[in-house]
């Protein structure tokens, strides 16, 4: 289509030469005499361009039905080719009715064994335990500080490591550093063990929410999947996420405030693409410099250097924009959290959208409009107003230059760097000189995390977007979009086989938004080629072009009908087969014990799970000196332990996600320091030898 696109247009657009005719103060370059705006007002040429657009239309509509299709079936043959799974049979509900006289748990129970009685099975109620996990994370950094002096004591045996006891260590008199945080530890230990007995035993720690497994698929399928009460408002039910996806944190949040919360945080992101205007019109105004010249030519000295000209026009613009966007995506992902949403998948999709919203306000629409401003702005000063939009008119299609300029600063560049991962290569050895003490620190740096798709995603779409946008109007940017996408794909295919660890399964729940956003992209082609036309005084042609917006709303609203559901839903006759399947190798009994832990609370976790993070201290050598007992000594207190839950990445643990330990035993430092972090199934271990990347 690239291909044809180019063959047909690019000969049109050019043999015009329009804009030549037009104002002198209209800053054009060679690109611009490639696009649509080369072509004279009430040309029978326009006719190619409205053909092309519908071929282009027609083309996407049938890739996504195709692509729409195989996601969906995809996704039902992995649901049904999956093993035994605690989010098949388990569904979250929330906002349940608080009784006099009767509990949570109690309550959940009646409602379920009364209206579910052949298939409940049991449930796990949600405590609001965010200042026990705090806590712990607390303690975390202690036994951290606490390993890091035991190594330097053991690497300097006639020298204790000694701290200042004053604020950050900073002033104050020196004290020892191991008792220290053994003091500490045992301190922190006490208003730990107290404050998990409050939360057991205060009934407004238990959130008016629980996760109530079935014996069945189908059981769980019905529960989810209809309303629970004559009351549409209690005895909510939704799917519960698989336990690694889920944000403990925002269980803890009233269910009735959610509504209020993303009314607020919806203010809020307008507000903030609004604001991001400012800097955006600052870029194109770097990108634009003859149109600056023309108003204010005591700049042209300076812009004139062919350096400096070059580096402003070529590779600052796209560079600043950069910049500007670096730290966007933590902040919508800090918003979404704000929102209330309980899994992460959720909240990685919904700051994915806030972000692709952003991206096509401020970095599309915002860099035409401003760039516009900008680069024709001695033409608006010197032109009757009823000129005006024809100046627009001719003027959106020439920033494809600068568009041209962003794919290869963000899009070429930005898949070099992440095929050499050249950020996290650099955070890595930052954080290997300023915050790296242990191997466990040197763990965390070494993570390679998730696909960060809050980013990702509106990237990929953007270009999806300025893709469809400038098929038609200036096709010479298309090659740039294939050299980004052909090599995107197979730098992503290999990071997430080969270098990304995988946080959660969510089955293409991920696709609806995806394709969404790709209906929007095709939208908007159509409506600005419609505005295109109608200022080149093309009204005949018009009509042929409003026909186009219908059909692909139409397209989109019978794709969600049809495919669509297999997000939302699971089908009761898929799950009444899986059941079918599996029921001669299970029973009740041996269903309950597998989903009894399953949504445990992190409160509640085992202390001798292989589910915890242990820190060892084995002693190698018996001359080895001790901090605290005699070198000799060969018991079962020969290890300290740090007992955490591991459900999120290390670096950024989830509040909810720590367990209490029940005591904790210190070890003289050794020649050998061992970290064993047993996550899950899955055992690491790391010695103290020379370290190798």
């Amino acid at each position: 289509m690239a291909a044809v696109a180019l063959v047909v247009l690019i000969p049109v657009n050019v043999s015009d030469g329009t804009l030549y005719s037009l104002n002198k103060d209209l800053v054009i370059s060679n690109i611009d005499k490639l696009s649509i705006s080369n072509v004279h007002s009430k040309s029978i040429k326009f006719f190619f361009h409205i053909s092309m657009q519908y071929l282009f239309t027609f083309w996407t509509c049938y890739l996504l039905y195709k692509e729409y299709s195989r996601v969906a079936s995809m996704r039902l043959r992995f649901l049904a080719s999956q093993g035994r799974r605690a989010e098949q049979f388990t569904v979250l509900v929330r906002n349940i009715p608080h009784v006099s006289g009767r509990s949570t748990s109690d309550s959940v129970e009646s409602f379920f064994r009364k209206n579910h009685p052949e298939h409940y099975l049991c449930h796990q109620a949600v405590y609001n335990a965010n200042k026990f996990a705090r806590l712990v994370q607390k303690r975390d950094r202690l036994q951290n500080w606490l390993d890091y002096n035991q190594l330097k004591f053991e690497r300097n045996p006639e020298k204790r490591p000694r701290r200042k006891n004053c604020f950050l260590g900073l002033w104050g008199e020196k004290n020892d550093s191991i008792d220290f945080y053994k003091h500490q530890i045992k301190e922190l230990d006490k208003k730990l063990t107290m404050e998990r007995q409050k939360v057991l035993k205060d009934p407004k720690a238990i959130m008016p929410a629980a996760f109530v497994s079935f014996n069945s698929r189908w059981g769980a399928a019905v529960c989810a999947q209809t309303q629970q009460s004559k009351n549409p408002t209690l005895w909510l039910t939704k799917w519960a996420p698989e336990p690694r996806d889920i944000y403990w944190e925002n269980l803890a949040i009233p269910f009735v405030s959610l509504t209020i919360r993303r009314f607020i945080i919806s203010v809020a992101v307008f507000a903030l693409i609004f604001f991001y205007m400012i800097p955006i019109a600052f870029v194109q105004s770097l990108a634009n410099l003859e149109g600056l010249e023309k108003v204010a030519p005591f700049l042209t000295p300076v812009t004139e250097l062919k350096f400096i000209k070059s580096f402003l026009q070529g590779f600052l613009p796209g560079l600043a924009l950069k910049i500007f966007l670096f730290a966007l995506p933590r902040a919508l992902m800090i918003m979404s959290k704000v929102e209330g949403y309980v899994a992460k998948s959720t909240l990685e999709r919904k700051a994915a959208a806030k972000y692709y919203y952003f991206m096509l306000v401020n970095v599309f629409l915002g860099s035409i409009i401003a760039g516009t401003a900008f680069q024709q702005l001695r033409a608006f000063l010197h032109e009757s107003a009823t000129q005006i939009p024809r100046t627009i008119g001719v003027s959106i299609p020439m920033k494809a230059t600068f568009f041209i300029t962003y794919i290869m600063v963000d899009g070429w560049a930005g898949i070099a760097s992440e095929i050499l991962r050249l950020k996290p290569l650099v955070k890595f050895h930052l954080k290997n000189m300023l915050i790296v003490k242990t191997e466990r620190d040197r763990v965390k740096a070494m993570d390679p995390g998730s696909v960060d798709f809050p980013e990702t995603l509106p990237s990929l779409q953007l270009y999806f977007l300025l893709g469809l946008v400038y098929a038609v109007v200036t096709p010479i940017l298309l090659p740039f979009i294939l050299v980004f996408f052909a090599f995107a794909y197979f730098v992503y295919r290999h990071q997430v086989i080969n270098v990304y660890n995988q946080e959660y399964e969510s089955a293409g729940a991920f696709w609806p938004h995806v394709h969404r956003c790709i209906i929007w992209s095709l939208l908007i082609s159509q409506l600005l080629l419609m505005g295109l036309l109608s200022t080149k005084e093309a009204l005949s042609s018009t009509p042929l072009i409003i026909v186009l917006p219908i059909l692909t709303l139409a397209f989109h609203n019978y794709c969600k009908n049809r495919f669509e559901p297999a997000f939302r839903k699971y089908p009761l006759e898929e799950a009444m087969d899986k059941d079918l399947e599996d029921r001669p190798s299970e029973s009740d009994v041996k269903l309950k014990s597998f989903l009894a832990d399953a949504y445990l609370h992190p409160i509640f976790r085992s202390f001798e799970e292989v589910e915890s993070v242990e820190v060892r201290v084995d002693k190698r050598r018996a001359h080895s000196p001790s901090p605290s007992r005699s070198s000799s000594s060969s018991s079962d207190d020969d290890s300290h332990h740090l007992e955490d839950e591991p459900s999120q990445e290390e670096d950024e643990p989830s509040q909810e996600e720590a367990v209490l330990p029940l005591h904790y035993e210190y070890e003289p430092p050794s020649d050998a320091y061992h970290y064993v972090a047993e996550v899950l199934s899955n055992v690491y271990e790391y010695g103290t030898e020379p370290y190798h990347n």
